[in-house]
């Protein structure tokens, strides 16, 4: 409890920003056909977000070194709060576009500032403990994210008032807090391409979440309107494929430390490709607790795979490369979510909603497909690191995770 309260003002700084932009995403897809935006108008403020969040995640170190941690979080809290708050004025999918971009550099930011701070405070006792409770707060306000969509009405100034006030209560632990920040942190170098070639499957494994869970958490509020879902029913179809990702973690880090990682991700793929066919082939007037069922059993399946990923791309990676590594895992997930929610959505104006589970359903196919042939290339790494939860928030994280022995 005492390590918790420590912490205090970065964890509730976090819960804040996770209230209101975690938020601003489903919400926004609801609003949209509110509004009368298209399918595809609805996919792209999905794109744009992921657009914002690469950004944010490249230049906020930048920013950090000139301004400091709390001026740097509370300019992209800001930032945030004023593109929720315009939303209600323009009621225009391309500005609303630009706006998210914004909103995606907030996330970026704020995680980027609070994953440094904390990896700075920590100390080789208690690192553990404290991204333990880092990861697990993240969740909780993820999860509660999703429920909120359940009370907010769409396209109304009072829902994205509420989330800029989430959004500006995320400054005050930061900018109250009489704890020194640490020194700025450099960017981690991107280079992709080595990335690739020291693990073809794991970065593949990263690109694969990219395209599903954008998908999900993007256009899923899509996929439920279109369907004849409520708003409380959206949230919680919302909430438990988050449930069932969190629920999860423990299994397949548990699977991940004890048996071979590649086959580990073709299994987990080839039960998420199964819960995408459940999507598929049964009609939507099945029960919504059935629904909710298939919707926690795909976020148990697909949520986990990044973690996995990385955990068999560091199994090959010298201890100089690993924390470029991981930020460029996080840059190939960044590509895949940018992509994927404007391909989702068009999948559906075309073809209806059960595209957008025939499409990440295929991608998950295409990785399981992948990692067989992989396994006849090379033989399994020599070495192992243990298996961490990493939540694809920046590209700093793995310092704050810190370098385990193997």
């Amino acid at each position: 409890m005492r390590l918790a309260l420590s912490f205090a003002a970065l964890f509730l700084s976090i819960v804040f920003i996770q209230l209101g932009a975690g938020t601003l995403s489903p919400l926004d897809a609801l609003s949209g056909r509110a509004l009368g935006f298209s399918e595809r108008q609805i996919g792209l403020l999905g794109s744009a977000h992921f657009v914002g969040f690469i950004g944010g995640c490249l230049v906020t170190p930048w920013v950090m070194a000139r301004v400091g941690h709390s001026r740097a979080f509370a300019a992209f809290a800001a930032t945030g709060a004023i593109s929720a708050l315009l939303h209600p004025v323009f009621e225009s999918a391309t500005v609303w576009a630009i706006l998210r971009i914004g909103t995606g550099a907030t996330v970026a930011g704020a995680y980027t500032v609070a994953e440094s701070w904390l990896q700075a405070k920590a100390t080789n006792e208690n690192r553990g403990r404290v991204s333990s409770i880092y990861r697990f707060v993240d969740l909780i306000a993820s999860l509660g994210a999703q429920v909120m969509i359940a009370g907010l009405e769409p396209a109304a100034y009072v829902s994205y008032n509420l989330i800029a006030c989430f959004l500006c209560l995320s400054i005050f632990p930061l900018i109250l807090t009489t704890s020194k920040p640490p020194p700025s942190p450099t960017t981690p170098r991107i280079r992709v391409l080595r990335a690739v070639r020291l693990s073809p499957l794991g970065a593949a494994g990263a690109v694969t979440v990219g395209l599903s869970t954008s998908s999900f958490r993007m256009v899923g509020p899509l996929y439920g309107d279109v369907n004849g879902l409520v708003p409380s029913q959206i949230g919680l179809f919302l909430a438990a494929a988050v449930l069932g990702g969190a629920c999860a973690q423990p299994v397949m880090g548990h699977f991940s430390d004890r048996c071979d990682r590649r086959k580990l991700l073709i299994v987990v793929s080839a039960l998420a490709l199964a819960s995408c066919l459940f999507f598929v082939t049964r009609p939507i007037e099945q029960s919504f607790r059935e629904l909710l069922t298939a919707s926690f059993l795909f976020g148990a399946c697909s949520f986990p795979l990044y973690s996995v990923s990385a955990a068999h791309a560091n199994d090959y990676a010298e201890p100089d490369f690993v924390v470029e590594l991981n930020a460029s895992l996080v840059m190939m997930f960044g590509i895949g979510a940018v992509v994927s929610p404007l391909l989702a959505s068009e999948l559906i104006a075309r073809y209806g909603p059960a595209a957008m589970f025939a499409y990440i359903g295929a991608a998950h196919a295409t990785l399981m497909l992948f990692g067989l042939w992989r396994m006849t290339r090379r033989p399994l790494s020599a070495t192992k690191t243990p298996h961490t939860y990493r939540p694809r928030t920046s590209m700093l994280l793995e310092r704050l995770l810190g370098r385990r022995e193997r």
